[in-house]
């Protein structure tokens, strides 16, 4: 597949004052992210609060420069080089999560439409710019338009302003849209239409997503014929197709995480406590080289304190120690 943007070796660190004549504390908050999205491709970015996700939707969209790495968009490098390269990140839109703080109180929704419009087409009339809007509401299923165009953002429902994100970023013609969480915040019966509004962009525009979430099920369907990538204390532990991973997790993360998900089936019961030695969170400060999961991991060793290279496993990237033992031994 054709490569739109590609991390490598990215790393972000967050600088903490320690107080008055407190030792300044060094937050590792990404380390060692690499990263390849496709054009067309949806990958969903899975983990617990606290895990580096938005911070790398960030990296991904050029609001934060990463501290180490570089990015590269179609093929040129754009890390660090902002202003030579910031037009390159007009073709990567953002979706925040919470929809009425992305948007400006004090402006109707039609405001919020036609500024970025304006702004990226200079020379267009406003019958044109018009036009525009008509179209990205028909899109995205509000309609008619002039019912929702004269409102201010408090007037509208949660799943309709988010709606109206996903119109703002789509009317820039984006080639990567990162999404972060867009649905945590509004009714469960809403969800599952915005996620097929998200996937007739996908297909209709060919729009790349990179959909951020906590939620596996909603990762597993808005990236159903795609890929995940599962993060822990910001380092990606697990990357490859969804339906393999969910099937077959290889991590000892990603089989927890799984675990945790409740089933609605109130005479189910495994009857097995997750798999996690200790609930406890490891500090983000003075990282070791070692596996970023080994404090809570059951199946730890010492050697899972060394630095590990990802192992592949029918297509799906693995950082995980004991399975690096055990592709050591079979080539034995």
């Amino acid at each position: 597949m054709d490569e739109l943007m590609t991390l490598k070796g990215i790393g972000m660190t967050f600088k903490k004052s320690g107080g008055f004549l407190g030792k300044e504390r060094r937050i590792e908050v990404l380390k060692d992210i690499d990263l390849t999205i496709n054009r067309g491709e949806i990958i969903a970015v899975v983990g617990e609060s606290g895990c580096g996700k938005t911070t790398l939707g960030k990296i991904i969209t050029g609001l934060y420069r990463p501290t180490s790495g570089e990015v590269f968009f179609e093929g040129n490098q754009v890390s660090g080089l902002f202003s030579k390269k910031i037009n390159s990140y007009n073709s990567v839109q953002f979706v925040q999560q919470d929809s009425y703080a992305a948007l400006n109180p004090v402006r109707t929704i039609y405001q919020s439409l036609y500024a970025p419009i304006k702004a990226r087409n200079k020379k267009w009339t406003r019958s044109k710019i018009d036009e525009r809007i008509d179209e990205l509401m028909t899109l995205i299923g509000l309609q008619p338009a002039s019912q929702f165009l004269t409102k201010y953002p408090h007037q509208l429902s949660g799943g309709q302003r988010q709606r109206i994100l996903m119109a703002r970023a789509v009317s820039l013609d984006p080639k990567l849209i990162v999404a972060d969480e867009p649905v945590s915040m509004i009714d469960v019966s809403l969800r599952l239409s915005l996620l097929n509004l998200m996937s007739e962009l996908n297909e209709k525009l060919n729009v790349s997503f990179v959909y951020i979430t906590h939620d596996l099920s909603t990762a597993r369907y808005i990236a159903r014929n795609g890929k995940m990538c599962v993060m822990y204390l910001g380092e990606i532990v697990e990357f490859g197709k969804v339906d393999e991973i969910l099937k077959t997790p290889k991590h000892p993360y990603t089989q927890a995480l799984i675990q945790a998900v409740p089933i609605p089936d109130p005479d189910y019961d495994t009857g097995k406590e997750l798999p996690l030695k200790s609930m406890e969170l490891a500090s983000l400060e003075n990282r070791g080289e070692g596996c970023p999961f080994e404090a809570r991991c059951l199946y730890a060793t010492e050697r899972c304190r060394e630095k590990v290279d990802y192992v592949e496993v029918n297509g799906v990237k693995v950082k995980c120690c004991n399975l690096k033992k055990e592709e050591d031994e079979k080539i034995d």
